[in-house]
């Protein structure tokens, strides 16, 4: 752990980012317990954490922290208020502690995660908060607590009125992933790779990388079959859509040079990532880029969610149920999300001042 060598951001200067709970049966309260315990937060944001105040007190006592926090009455009452190094808390009812059975998916804690998310949302559109990074959600509790879509990315587009493209990215240290497909069958995958969607996936994560302080991405683009296709004998995906694609890329002009490479074959493209010639990839499915980051890196991946008009962030894992409540939950991977809604945070911060003053 690193403390901080320079005086901390006053507080109104700094980006306003909300923190959640998570899924009250999973190690979500507790990891925000063990991140807030740590000094340094502090001075990176300007932080107001929104929860059930049962359930914060809960992950306190079983990450064995006390920390200070300012109440506040609402959202709009943050950016402008001092202490900057005391994180402020919105105390909010949306389930009661009998409703909540530890390590369980259950309706309660689905409908708390998706009311303490959409207050967060309306806050973010309003310009309250610059940023919202959430503990571990469990899509089935959620699911069964009123989601309507497949997943949180989707209900968070739907939410916040974005009608262009959207996508997941999973983030390992300075690897950025970003991928074509996401929580659909496989038998479905090969419909989903269009030129189309693999430009807009591509711009969207080099912008996005932009945004979160790296000077000049490098992309590469993933192949979708073995070995490439193998000049077609193993499929014409590559000869037909991706490599077209590419070349559309690397035909338009772009604030830094020649961001955009490939295909690449999918089994060796994290190599060459791992060694530093690349700071981003697309992926064509899921586990084509999930499998490589999390055997790299399991336990500090995070997940950002990309094409929204405000930054979210997450850590990669989920509600890690089996340990829920032991005190063992590792806060390394919510840290890294943290610091990236920072990041993302203070340019949405800056996009915002440059609105109000045009």
């Amino acid at each position: 752990m690193t403390t901080p060598t320079t005086t901390p951001t006053p507080t109104r200067d700094k980006p306003v980012v909300a923190l959640t709970l998570g899924d009250p049966a999973g190690i979500g309260a507790e990891l925000i317990a063990r991140l807030l315990a740590r000094p340094e937060a502090a001075a990176r944001a300007n932080i107001v954490l929104v929860g059930d105040r049962w359930l914060w007190e809960e992950g306190q006592r079983i990450a064995g922290a006390r920390v200070e926090t300012a109440e506040v009455p609402d959202l709009r009452a943050v950016r402008g208020r001092g202490g900057a190094d005391v994180p402020a808390f919105l105390a909010v009812d949306t389930v009661a502690p009998a409703d909540v059975h530890r390590a369980r998916a259950e309706a309660a804690g689905g409908r708390s995660v998706l009311q303490v998310l959409d207050r967060c949302m309306d806050a973010a559109l309003a310009g309250d908060i610059d940023a919202i990074c959430f503990a571990p959600l469990n899509k089935q509790a959620m699911k069964i607590g009123g989601l309507r879509h497949e997943d949180e990315l989707h209900h968070f587009a739907e939410y916040l009125g974005v009608t262009g493209y959207f996508c997941e990215f999973n983030t390992l240290g300075d690897l950025w992933t970003s991928r074509i497909s996401s929580h659909v069958p496989m038998k479905d995958v090969a419909r989903y790779i269009t030129g189309e969607r693999i430009e807009q996936a591509a711009e969207l994560l080099y912008r996005s990388l932009l945004a979160s302080g790296v000077p000049a991405p490098r992309v590469a683009i993933a192949a979708f079959n073995p070995h490439g296709g193998d000049g077609g004998v193993c499929g014409r995906e590559e000869i037909e859509v991706i490599e077209p694609a590419v070349r559309a890329l690397q035909a338009r002009r772009w604030p830094t040079e020649a961001p955009f490479h490939g295909p690449f074959p999918a089994d060796t493209i994290f190599l060459k990532a791992q060694a530093g010639e690349y700071q981003a990839i697309v992926t064509m499915y899921h586990d084509q880029g999930q499998i490589a980051i999390k055997l790299l890196g399991f336990s500090r991946g995070v997940t950002v969610q990309g094409g929204l008009p405000i930054p979210i962030t997450t850590p990669a894992h989920g509600t890690a149920y089996d340990i829920a409540g032991q005190g063992k939950a590792n806060v390394d991977a919510t840290w890294q999300a943290f610091l990236i809604a920072c990041r993302m945070g203070t340019a949405q911060r800056g996009k915002f001042l440059a609105a109000a003053a045009a």
